[in-house]
């Protein structure tokens, strides 16, 4: 079946449009990659201010930084190298960064279904390149987020861009909300809840029936969360409560966060967690507000979502 053909069945899904360029060459953002985008707008419930505010990951430019067009294979099971570079307020290339979780930066992909969610750490280099072996593991319209902080910079800053990538663009429906995940024989369980007021979310790692208490560290932490919302994807900063050999934060099974969603919906969570040497990611739908559900759809195999 040819890529046309493909398209017409996904339209209904995802509404996405390619256009006939995308066969060969590098993919790059689309144009409804925006600085501003007014249809992304939320009121952020912020006590004492009243003007709205936009999630992480929206744009690609905030406070003069910029997420520049991304080159990567233009389609499925297609090997070669994504690269990309963030372009301060004069026009060049950022080439210092600060770390954050023991990187300088880190770059999340993920389909706009939420599916095949990825968190990985490209290279530097010395011209401001940043680049990482890629490969797309299906077809479809992907947004990719850079989470950094340029040296002298503003603070933490999350850029996303769309990617379109030719292949099998068949949707995958959102799973049907739920306190447990299941990956690679690990049952992780969601407890608490995410609010536009904030709060906190703990995660209970357990493997074969037993609470696991010797989690690894991981960049910096026994674990990392991301958090997006369904339908735009904006990119919530979850930040662990914690760290390993603090003389506090046991290595499990609890895993404590910090999270506040900037509206009601329905939101995606990504558990990074390491144990017995291996990064592991578990996933989970939740609600907010009196969002409505989709009919109940069947739990999607792991991601195995890194490729460190």
């Amino acid at each position: 079946m040819n890529t046309a053909t493909k398209l017409a069945g996904y339209a209904g899904g995802l509404a996405v449009v390619f256009t006939a360029a995308l066969g060969l060459g590098a993919a790059t953002g689309t144009p409804t990659d925006v600085t501003s985008d007014h249809a992304t707008h939320e009121a952020a419930a912020d006590a004492g201010h009243a003007e709205a505010a936009t999630p992480a990951g929206l744009q690609v430019a905030e406070q003069g930084y910029t997420l520049s067009e991304i080159a990567a294979p233009a389609a499925a099971n297609q090997p070669g190298a994504l690269t990309f570079r963030i372009v301060g307020p004069d026009g060049a290339p950022v080439t210092a960064f600060d770390e954050l979780h023991e990187k300088q930066l880190h770059l999340i992909a993920v389909r706009t279904d939420t599916s095949g969610f990825r968190h990985v750490h490209p290279t530097l280099g010395a011209d401001g390149t940043w680049s990482i072996d890629w490969t797309w593991a299906r077809g479809g319209t992907y947004r990719v987020f850079a989470d950094f902080q340029p040296s002298g910079g503003p603070g933490q800053l999350t850029l996303g861009r769309n990617v379109d990538v030719a292949g099998d663009l068949a949707p995958t429906p959102l799973p049907a909300p739920s306190q447990v995940a299941e990956v690679d024989g690990y049952r992780v369980t969601l407890g608490g809840d995410l609010t536009t007021e904030g709060g906190p979310l703990t995660l209970t790692v357990a493997k074969d029936g037993r609470p696991v208490t010797d989690l690894q560290p991981y960049l910096g932490a026994y674990g990392h969360l991301v958090a997006l919302r369904a339908g735009d994807l904006a990119y919530l900063h979850v930040h662990p409560q914690g760290e390993p050999g603090d003389g506090v934060t046991a290595p499990g099974p609890d895993i404590t966060f910090h999270a506040q969603a900037p509206s009601d919906g329905s939101y995606r969570l990504y558990l990074d967690f390491q144990h017995e040497n291996v990064v592991r990611t578990a996933e989970f739908t939740v609600a907010t507000g009196t969002t409505e559900q989709a009919a109940p759809a069947a739990p999607r195999p792991a991601t195995g979502g890194h490729g460190h």
